[in-house]
């Protein structure tokens, strides 16, 4: 999910997003180049660039308010995150921890000049590889190309005493092996074409298929999540669940949780809380998905207290099945004032359900338990680090969300390091007129973070699925994200153009809304396009969803001439002629997305991403890339995690919590690899 609200009364806030009924939004593409690094008080926000990422870090503003109890609760939530960090670099794939160690013993240990081409490329490829967690971008699931010589790599590991199988020295130099680490593409097989480590290499779609075909039980109207916290291996010719659990798979690193988790029970903020301790512990422990669901409203119904968390196998958008979930930790203290000045959403879920487009049979009746929060983030691990959501939006099961309720945050502070880093860039050489390079430049962030408020709040809370019918994993499959991520935008799409929200003073008038779309169709239509390589299809669910919407409205929008393609001194622009018009096509997509979803209705949402979110207009995907080379704009940002530090008495008891900010990206993944290392290299 994916932005949130900087509303015109101070506020700061943003969004990210996950899955098919996950709920965190991706960081944002800044629409404006790095000029300035620090702020006034010469906090240094951006520390270094290289290939197309940059590094930030952030600041835990307010922590020094918090009492001891609540610092050293955020301390054990860190650690206990930081503890299975291990975790996400295997489920990534099955040679990253060994690869993971001989860069960490190259760059702790190599005596041989630190410079040059070589050494530099080495470098980058490292950086690359911490960023992502892997061998593979964390974005785009294309193995990352070394540009260096397995020789010159075979000289540092002879130098530093490192050593690697040689299937991990083919997958870093052998482009074709393991090339893409989630593949959509199911003509080369969802299973078989992946390199993510969830299924046993030559576990194919089809066995995975008649697995669960076996085990789901589809009258069960309170599903567990089949598959969340498993790896599928075959075993004697038997397909089987490898689960991950304190006495199970990953078993070394769960102890660390739990560890780091019953300390943090024990400085509980209230009963509720602890409870929900016990009940993480107790999955963790056991690996039973029923424990999971009582963990997960356990959660939900925790609402009161300074301090939350996400911890656990949660988002699935690693899996081409949409089964496993990617180990993820964020650790957030609340910000109540811009909180209070968001509650004006949740507290409207009702009325945004009865007023949305989609037909009644798909409403519902009593949207019940929303919960939003504007929250500082304290720590990140796993799937949330080094590149974050900006906002997330759990449980995903529509069974508990329907009943328990939800929880929405926007993770404040991350959106204002992002702000803090950035200048004035893609937004100048994309804007087809200087009203709209005006408005957008005026409201584009107050637009950007209310229509992930939307988006996140209102968008994946919305809708039910009819009776009998299947959870989208089952019955849209591969096509489950994008159709999902698509729905929550275009909920956000239709209703920031509503006086509704200027009523509700949430936005100064409506050119907050048209800022908004203007932004979204030149991002769906063009700005997104530098993240892919020339000549390749679009792969991750959200740009899917993002050019889906975008072009689906500008191909409806034709006969009206609602959209214009616009050319003009070689370039070309996308001109909304009719914000109304535009507004009625969002509201006949979404009505039609809630369809699918409510129906389990396959072909149908197959036929919508394949046909306007997967192929790219090659000769405009060309000029998107020439106009951005130069702009110095990293495609994507990560951070660097502040320190807390327990300072401690001569009894040993902790007395405060200290906070430094380490700049240096490269030492702190040295730091977390001698730290927190409590798996094999093969797990």
């Amino acid at each position: 999910m994916f932005r949130l609200l900087y509303c015109f009364l101070a506020m700061t806030l943003l969004f990210s997003c996950g899955d098919p009924s996950s709920n965190a939004v991706e960081a944002p593409v800044t629409d404006k180049p790095v000029e300035s690094t620090s702020s006034t008080d010469n906090f240094v926000w951006q520390t270094e660039t290289f290939a197309d990422l940059g590094i930030l870090r952030y600041q835990i503003p307010g922590f020094e308010k918090l009492t001891t109890k609540q610092k050293e609760l955020v301390y054990y939530l860190t650690e206990a995150g930081l503890a299975g960090r291990d975790i996400m670099y295997d489920q990534n794939y099955r040679h990253n921890l060994s690869i993971r160690r001989a860069f960490e013993k190259i760059m702790r240990n190599y005596k041989g000049k630190r410079e040059g081409e070589d050494w530099e490329n080495f470098s980058i490829y490292a950086k690359r590889f911490w960023f992502s967690n892997g061998i593979h971008h964390h974005y785009s699931m294309d193995k990352f190309v070394p540009e260096f010589s397995k020789d010159y790599f075979m000289t540092l590991m002879n130098d530093t005493g490192a050593k690697l199988n040689e299937e991990a020295l083919k997958a870093i130099f052998d482009p074709n092996f393991d090339a893409k680490k989630v593949n959509l593409d199911e003509s080369k097989g969802l299973v078989a074409g992946s390199a993510v480590n969830f299924y046993d290499p030559g576990i194919t779609e089809k066995e995975v298929d008649a697995y669960y075909a076996k085990v789901i039980d589809k009258k069960d109207k309170n599903p567990i999540a089949y598959g969340l916290n498993s790896k599928l291996v075959k075993k004697g010719g038997k397909i089987t669940e490898q689960v991950y659990s304190l006495n199970g798979m990953y078993g070394p690193a769960i102890k660390e949780i739990i560890k780091w988790l019953s300390k943090a029970k024990g400085v509980a903020e209230n009963e509720k809380q602890a409870k929900a301790f016990d009940h993480l512990i107790s999955y963790y422990k056991s690996g039973d998905l029923k424990k999971w669901d009582d963990y997960n409203i356990a959660w939900c119904e925790t609402k009161e207290g300074d301090i939350d968390y996400i911890n656990g196998f949660v988002e699935v958008y690693n899996d081409p099945k949409g089964y496993r979930g990617s180990y993820e930790n964020i650790v957030e203290i609340t910000d109540f004032d811009a909180s209070a000045r968001m509650k004006v959403v949740a507290e409207s879920a009702q009325w945004f359900e009865d007023n949305s487009t989609i037909a009644d049979e798909h409403k519902k009746k009593d949207v019940v338990g929303i919960s939003y929060k504007v929250v500082t983030v304290a720590g990140e691990a796993g799937d949330a680090s080094p590149a974050t959501p900006i906002g997330v939006n759990l449980p995903n099961s529509d069974w508990i969300r329907a009943k328990h309720g939800s929880k929405s945050v926007s993770l404040g502070n991350i959106i204002n390091a992002y702000s803090n880093a950035s200048g004035p860039g893609m937004l100048k050489e994309f804007a087809h007129d200087e009203e709209e390079y005006n408005r957008v430049s005026k409201y584009g962030e107050l637009a950007d973070k209310l229509s992930t408020a939307l988006h996140e709040v209102i968008g994946h809370a919305s809708g039910q699925i009819n009776p009998g019918v299947g959870t989208p994993k089952e019955t849209l499959k591969s096509y489950a994200s994008t159709l999902e991520e698509a729905r929550a935008d275009i909920v956000a799409l239709y209703f920031i153009l509503d006086q509704k929200i200027v009523d509700m003073g949430l936005m100064p008038s409506l050119e907050v809304g048209k800022a908004e779309y203007d932004n979204y169709i030149s991002n769906g239509l063009m700005k997104q396009l530098r993240r892919i390589e020339l000549g390749k299809d679009i792969e991750e669910s959200h740009m899917r969803n993002r050019q889906l919407i975008a072009k689906w409205v500008f191909e409806k929008g034709k006969k009206d001439n609602v959209i214009s393609q616009v050319k003009r001194d070689g370039k070309t622009y996308f001109e909304i002629n009719d914000y109304e018009k535009l507004r009625e096509l969002f509201g006949f997509l979404l009505k039609e997305l809630q369809r699918i979803k409510s129906e389990g209705d396959f072909e149908a949402g197959k036929t919508l991403v394949e046909k306007f979110g997967v192929k790219v207009d090659g000769a405009l995907h060309k000029e998107v890339l020439a106009r951005t080379k130069d702009l110095n704009i990293p495609a994507y940002r990560g951070f660097i995690n502040p320190v807390l530090k327990p300072v401690k008495n001569d009894e040993g008891e902790i007395t405060d919590i200290k906070i430094t900010y380490p700049d240096d990206f490269v030492g702190q993944m040295l730091e977390y690899g001698g730290t927190y290392s409590f798996l094999p290299d093969y797990n």
